[in-house]
């Protein structure tokens, strides 16, 4: 998501606060995304953050259908709450398909797997496609094995992400981050933070990001001045 120049550009930093199994994370992420599209003037900088929204989810995941009964109750409230966010995917290109997603799974092994993405530079590309592989394809994002197949699709060594999950790496890191999220008082995902800037809760509008994204730059070249 950053904007590549020749000449420096100012640089804005935004923390996007995410879980994985969160569609309107995924929302929230592509909103930010037109809306960082839109100030090609800015460096903009976006950090995926991790939000375990299940933290105590078997490692195998829970059946779809039983995790959205105990979470919503009964099947029509289900549907019209599928449908509702099914609605708002299409409007932002996102062709949600609840009718493959089998299972929630446990989001401890893809957040890890954004972590190591990070650390090699490429992290905005396999969050995409851990988003689309579980809401469109429904494939199991909690199975290493699956993560591994996704991280070899986008270009990583197979045996290096093997070798990365079948320890304990990242693990520390995503439940800091987690806990770290907490003490900050966030409760819900997306959350945005802005460098400098306010913080925002909510897979709201571009239009709604611009405007913040506008706050952040100008706390941040106020901060500069006083800095000089």
């Amino acid at each position: 998501m950053t904007i590549q120049s020749q000449s420096p550009l100012p640089t804005l930093h935004i923390d996007l606060v995410v879980d994985t199994i969160c569609p309107w994370c995924y929302i929230g992420r592509r909103r930010l995304q037109k809306a960082v599209a839109q100030r090609p003037g800015l460096d903009i900088r976006v950090r995926t953050r991790s939000f375990l929204l299940n933290p105590n989810m078997p490692d195998e995941g829970v059946d779809q259908v039983t995790y959205m009964s105990r979470r919503f109750g009964n099947e029509q409230r289900i549907g019209r709450i599928l449908d509702a966010i099914e609605d708002v995917g299409r409007a932002e290109e996102i062709p949600f398909n609840f009718e493959r997603v089998e299972k929630v799974p446990n989001s401890l092994n893809s957040h890890r797997l954004i972590r190591l993405s990070a650390d090699l530079g490429r992290q905005e590309q396999i969050v995409d496609a851990l988003y689309e592989a579980h809401f469109v394809d429904g494939r199991d994002i909690g199975d290493p094995w699956t993560l591994i197949d996704i991280a070899a699709e986008n270009g990583y060594d197979s045996e290096m992400v093997q070798g990365y999950l079948e320890g304990l790496n990242g693990v520390e890191q995503v439940l800091t981050d987690n806990a770290w999220a907490h003490r900050q008082g966030i409760n819900g995902v997306p959350t945005y933070l802005f460098e400098g800037g306010p913080a925002l809760s909510g897979a709201h509008e571009p239009q709604v990001l611009l405007r913040l994204i506008d706050v952040a730059k100008e706390l941040a070249g106020q901060t500069l001045l006083r800095d000089d």
